[in-house]
Parts: structure tokens; C-alpha cells; sequence
């Protein structure tokens, strides 16, 4: 299986981070669902031209996180989530993204009005 991960080099976010996130985000979308298994950690090393460090740094922390479970004798997977968690998965990346917005409607001096009515216009949109 082809990885579905992109690592930008030149992001200044670690590379680890960067992945953790997008599986993060993956799960919530329901684009891996509970039960998928992970690619090894030295194909995905391979694919992303990282070391194979990395991607088990990532692995490990997603571990501890609950996103990710190792079975006796099975690959790594997607943890199966209470619905709750579901839904603080989902509503998770969305409000780092709308806070970092925020910062900049304040930064940009947008009023609350303003920044909410844009928002609103860009979550109708069809081509959003």
C-alpha cells in the first residue's frame, strides 16, 4: 500500500509531528477506520525518506495517545474509539486550525462580526 502521507521538509514542524497529525486527522475523517493496519515502520520510513526513527517515534506517541494499538503477533492498527472520542477527534484539528485564525482576525484587527460572517460564508460555500 502506497503511503498517504506528505511530509513538508521546509515547515519547521518536526517530521514526526507532521505525521502524527495527519494520521491523527485520517482517523477522524474515517479515512482510516478502526482496524486498518499501519504500513511497517520500514516501508513508511522508506516512502518518506525518513528515518526509520521517526515514523516509531510517531508510531510510539500515537500508542501512547490510544490512536494507534499493537496486538500480540499483529501489526500496529487503528485503535477502535469510544464515541466520544470520536467526536473530540474530529472538533480537535478543526479548533487548532480556527485558533491560529483567531490569532490572526486579532493580529489583522477583523472584528468578531467580521471574522464570524466570513467564516460562515466560507463553511456555505460550494466550492469549499
Amino acid at each position: 500500500m502506497a503511503s498517504v502521507f506528505t511530509i513538508d521538509y521546509h515547515s519547521g514542524v518536526p517530521a514526526y509531528r507532521q505525521l502524527m497529525d495527519q494520521i491523527k486527522f485520517q482517523v477522524a475523517a474515517g479515512m482510516l477506520p478502526a482496524g486498518t493496519e499501519m504500513a511497517s515502520t520500514r516501508i513508511l520510513s522508506a516512502e518518506l525518506s525518513l528515518n526509520p526513527m521517526t515514523i516509531s517515534k510517531a508510531y510510539s506517541l500515537l500508542e501512547r495517545e490510544g490512536v494507534l494499538e499493537r496486538r500480540r503477533g499483529q501489526t500496529l492498527m487503528v485503535r477502535a474509539a469510544t464515541p466520544a472520542e470520536v467526536e473530540t477527534n474530529k472538533l480537535d484539528p478543526l479548533r487548532q486550525h480556527l485558533a491560529a485564525a483567531a490569532v490572526m482576525a486579532r493580529q489583522l484587527k477583523i472584528s468578531r462580526e467580521q471574522s464570524l460572517k466570513l467564516f460562515r460564508e466560507t463553511f456555505d460555500s460550494p466550492s469549499s
